[in-house]
């Protein structure tokens, strides 16, 4: 099973790095909006601490 956390942040980070691309031809409004898509793709694709606190919670409910 493939990750969702993984799909978003690329599709978030491929989707603003299409709107940052474009900005130049549409009088740079899409830049405002490609930038922090981006930056929230790539947050999202970096963060792995709630992969772990997952994995916690799980952990905890086999044992019970």
């Amino acid at each position: 099973m493939v990750n969702s956390r993984l799909v978003w942040g690329w599709v978030l980070m491929a989707f603003g790095l299409i709107l940052i691309v474009v900005s130049p031809l549409l009088m740079f409004i899409p830049l405002f909006y490609g930038i922090p898509i981006f930056i929230i793709g790539l947050v999202i694709l970096l963060n792995k601490g709630e992969d772990k606190i997952e994995q916690i919670k799980n952990i905890k409910k086999s044992r019970k």
